[in-house]
């Protein structure tokens, strides 16, 4: 086993998505429930979406195969 494979040795905390601060376990990958809620916002205001060409469905359920 190389000595850079030492599974006792913790992993740095990846850094918030939000502010850039070292994540919290309790609110990972976030560093604090403030972050955390904005990012559940962005998710709620559909800040977060992938562009496509397709329209929106029309909700009816069938297909128009």
């Amino acid at each position: 086993m190389a000595p850079d494979d030492n599974p006792a040795t913790p992993l740095p905390a990846p850094p918030c998505p939000i502010c850039g601060k070292p994540g919290v376990s309790g609110h990972r990958p976030f560093c604090s429930a403030r972050c955390r809620n904005v990012d559940l916002g962005r998710w709620l205001k559909g800040n977060y979406r992938i562009e496509s060409d397709e329209g929106p469905e029309d909700g009816s359920g069938e297909s128009d195969q």
